[in-house]
């Protein structure tokens, strides 16, 4: 499948200006493609109580399971500059869960697979072990 980097990049831009950032102020948007071609996207949603936070990649997997669920082929994170944004290590779990380690994550170095983003990633076949 192809990916449209653009299509992604200009969909997280869409969704980082809905952040609810109004501690940090630092606002983060997702998109990512999934193997049905759908594109999914999610923000950053904060909480006054700061561990209740939501980071965007959380949203994005919740988009991706209201809408069907399925498997994401390639993921891009920005902040509110628009500029590409790696994952905190939790979502590069939540992404290694749904993507693979095949999964393409953007970086200003261009698309990694997730197996290079989460060394020895913990997934699902793991609890077969």
């Amino acid at each position: 499948m192809d990916i449209n980097w653009q299509e992604l990049h200009d969909e997280a831009k869409r969704v980082m200006r809905l952040s609810y950032s109004p501690y940090s102020k630092f606002a983060v948007g997702v998109a990512g493609l999934v193997n049905d071609g759908r594109i999914i996207s999610g923000c950053n949603v904060e909480n006054a109580s700061y561990g209740l936070t939501l980071c965007a990649e959380c949203s994005m997997i919740s988009n991706l399971a209201m809408t069907g669920g399925g498997k994401i082929i390639a993921a891009l994170c920005v902040d509110s500059n628009g500029d590409y944004l790696s994952p905190c290590g939790r979502c590069r779990q939540l992404l290694f869960e749904h993507g693979g380690p095949n999964m393409q994550l953007m970086t200003p170095d261009g698309p990694q697979p997730m197996s290079l983003m989460l060394p020895w990633g913990f997934g699902p076949g793991d609890l077969q072990k």
